[in-house]
């Protein structure tokens, strides 16, 4: 029978995948065999003919456990399943069944199994499941990833708490995650001081870093469903720093620009957008310019659209104006996919000295 560990959280992008990755990536060392689940997904995607969760896919290809997929991902919520599920067109199948069969299948096979949930502790109750009803269905034991803080997250913890403590599941501790390097002491000293008592212990996370909050280029493609044209695999999945507008003069901007930015261009700022493109093929520039989005609804003219083409260089044409464009990549969080090998690489990089895998291994 697995050790097992369910993985939840406070809310949305607090970083219970990141955390994930890390358990994963540590376990390994210490266990012969790990496996890993979402037992429900919210955000799904087609994979070899399966609806799967983005994270159990993420998880499968970082890991190579593909093999496993359908059981890494037992329901997946698609677009309609909700109405689906409240019009009765779906008595006949058993979420909970479902689930119990991949984790207990899962099981048998691996030593060490994580469970990631999804959102906060009530995500799922509209299709009759949620995360602290699942973790108790499963007897997995909870540890709630959490933003950084101190008042914000101990009332974040303890509304999570009450229905986990309704169900009956056994939340063991918390992960504070993205914490800044110069509170972290404080920080720790009086989440400690509100949890001790009640029996939940507190670990330290990841700090925050840029580099995980950042979008790449494939995420900002992904997020207005538009192809990115030019770049090699390596430059698609660079990390963005900086968001700038190609307002000021062509000067202007080339001089004011920073470490891997990602430059939203006018269609018909044809001089901007061939010195960018020529700019590119030298290598102090290259660290400076990850790539274009190319907005406006008029054309792009013919020998700039060659030049920006031959340029290699990675860019996005977004049929929208640029303040539309700049105000969808300013309110969007990019999550890690598979494709986020530079994060990827970075999270397994720190996992050791960020997270106590052994205080939390201990836990369960």
């Amino acid at each position: 029978m697995a050790k097992k560990i369910f993985v939840a959280a406070t809310g949305q992008n607090c970083g219970k995948t990141t955390i994930s990755i890390s358990l994963m990536h540590q376990a390994r060392k210490k266990y012969q065999r790990v496996g890993f689940i979402k037992p429900f997904g919210p955000k799904v995607l087609l994979y070899n003919d399966f609806m799967v969760d983005m994270d159990a896919l993420l998880m499968a290809k970082a890991f190579n456990m593909e093999e496993d997929i359908a059981l890494m991902s037992p329901v997946a919520l698609h677009r309609d399943f909700t109405k689906d599920f409240l019009e009765g067109k779906l008595d006949d199948l058993s979420l909970s069944n479902c689930i119990l069969d991949a984790v207990r299948e899962l099981e048998e096979k691996y030593d060490f199994l994580i469970i990631e949930g999804a959102g906060h502790g009530g995500v799922g109750a509209v299709v009759g499941l949620n995360n602290a009803k699942v973790a108790k269905l499963i007897g997995a034991p909870v540890m709630i990833v959490t933003e950084s803080g101190i008042g914000k997250v101990i009332d974040a913890v303890h509304l999570n708490l009450a229905l986990y403590e309704r169900e009956g599941a056994d939340v063991r501790g918390i992960i504070v995650n993205k914490l800044i390097p110069g509170k972290k002491e404080l920080t720790r000293k009086y989440l400690k001081q509100a949890f001790d008592p009640i029996g939940i212990q507190v670990i330290d996370g990841f700090n925050y870093s840029p580099i995980l909050a950042n979008p790449t280029l494939s995420h900002i493609a992904k997020l207005f469903d538009l192809p990115l044209q030019g770049g090699n695999a390596k430059e698609r999945s660079r990390i963005i720093h900086n968001i700038q507008l190609g307002a000021a003069s062509s000067q202007r901007v080339i001089d004011g620009l920073l470490d891997s930015t990602l430059m939203i261009v006018t269609s018909s700022r044809d001089e901007l957008i061939v010195t960018l493109s020529s700019l590119y093929h030298i290598p102090a520039y290259r660290e400076k310019i990850a790539g274009l989005v190319v907005a406006g609804h008029g054309p792009v003219s013919e020998i700039s659209q060659q030049i920006l083409h031959d340029s290699n260089i990675p860019y996005i044409r977004v049929e929208e104006t640029t303040a539309v464009v700049f105000s969808a990549l300013s309110e969007d969080v990019a999550k890690i996919t598979y494709e986020d090998q530079e994060k990827l690489n970075w999270i397994m990089a720190n996992a050791e000295s960020d997270l106590d895998f052994d205080a939390i291994d201990a836990l369960l």
